[in-house]
């Protein structure tokens, strides 16, 4: 697959979501719990850093941002929503689809940035 087939997005996880994800190889995402209806990859870096220093290390003691390739085509089916500034921009991915999702990522999950209290 050529690399103009995909787009990367972001993911800011804990040290759990973090785990679940090298048990797969790191090559897919956990399943959404039930109190979790989506699950939201973020467009840009900066944002992930926000969430993952912000919420993840607050919540967790640690905060992970994830890097990651996804088919184009797959991807653009969903509206890119903006939830505060313009730069906070994400995907909102049905926890039922989150499987397909993790079938149409390229390569691996990339740990590249880490934080911690």
């Amino acid at each position: 697959m050529n690399v103009n087939d995909t787009i990367t997005l972001f993911r800011p996880v804990g040290p759990k979501e973090l785990e679940l994800i090298r048990a797969s190889g790191n090559l897919a995402f956990p399943p959404r719990l039930p109190e979790q209806p989506i699950f939201y990859p973020v467009l840009n870096e900066e944002y992930a850093v926000e969430i993952a220093r912000e919420w993840n290390v607050k919540a967790s003691g640690a905060g992970y941002v994830t890097r990651f390739r996804v088919c184009k085509d797959f991807v653009t089916k969903y509206q890119v929503q903006t939830v505060g500034n313009s730069t906070h921009q994400e995907l909102w991915i049905p926890s039922e689809e989150l499987s397909a999702f993790n079938e149409n990522i390229v390569g691996e999950i990339e740990v590249i940035a880490e934080f911690r209290k």
